[in-house]
């Protein structure tokens, strides 16, 4: 996320979705809602021009960020000089292994204003460490919070949704209007909040089925559960399937998915 200062005009990058957070009502929300303590293992993902970075780092020095566009390392080193437990990775988050960064007793909280062309795979690429994770505060497009948070029979929810409510709670916290950056996107953002269980509420016996499955589902959501499931199942096994095989995908709960799954699991 990104500061007021202008570093020399460092240019916002298109090709890297660049939207640099300006306004500092903003600044100070999502920073009251991360709430910093010194010791947290926290990693921020695209500083850009250090406008949360900053505040963040007066309450807990030891910070990783990781940040693609090389131009903007310099003029975080210059600016952060001061803070000697700052690291400053180079890099693309969606090849980063986050489990670097994980020390026993010290889970990690993820932070970011994520560019709307990459959130979608670096969210569940962020699931994959969920058990090391303590929770993420993200930036996002306002569309992809409401499709995090929706519930069965809304028209946001989809694989996304059940993936990450899979594995975490989802509290969408606030929106932030297009003038609190530089510059203005098209679209509305919000933060929210993603808070990794523990152990699933509902677990699947075979996660990659369950992956599967609910891909399945929501490529073709229009579609009956009869309809998508006869391509991966034989007559004999739908049937025996414990689910109303006339419902929707889009009006399933998580657990009804997981149930589903795991009934498939057990007839291979």
């Amino acid at each position: 996320m990104s500061s007021h200062k202008s570093h020399g005009g460092h240019q916002a990058r298109k090709r890297f979705g660049q939207n640099f957070l300006v306004d500092p009502h903003t600044i100070s929300k999502i920073v009251a809602a991360v709430a910093p303590k010194p010791g947290d293992n926290i990693v921020e993902i695209g500083p850009g021009q250090g406008a949360i970075t900053a505040p963040i780092l007066s309450r807990c020095p030891t910070l990783n960020v990781v940040e693609l566009d090389r131009d903007l390392i310099p003029l975080l080193q210059a600016q952060f000089q001061g803070y000697p437990d700052l690291q400053i990775h180079q890099g693309d988050a969606l090849c980063t292994d986050f489990s670097r960064f994980y020390e026993t007793g010290r889970p990690l909280r993820i932070i970011g204003n994520l560019p709307y062309n990459i959130s979608t795979p670096l969210l569940f690429h962020l699931l994959t460490y969920s058990g090391m994770v303590r929770d993420m505060h993200f930036m996002l497009q306002k569309e992809v919070v409401d499709r995090l948070a929706a519930m069965p029979g809304d028209k946001h929810y989809g694989r996304l949704s059940v993936m990450v409510q899979y594995h975490s709670q989802v509290q969408p916290l606030f929106r932030v209007p297009p003038g609190a950056f530089r510059p203005a996107p098209k679209v509305e953002s919000a933060i929210v909040r993603i808070v990794p269980y523990a152990e699933p509420p509902y677990p699947a016996t075979d996660i990659g089925l369950l992956s599967k499955l609910v891909n399945a589902c929501f490529q073709q959501r229009r579609k009956t559960i009869r309809n998508t499931l006869k391509h991966l199942m034989t007559e004999q096994q739908l049937a025996g399937l414990d689910i109303d095989l006339t419902l929707r995908p889009e009006t399933l709960s998580v657990a009804d998915f997981v149930r589903l799954s795991n009934q498939m699991e057990a007839f291979s």
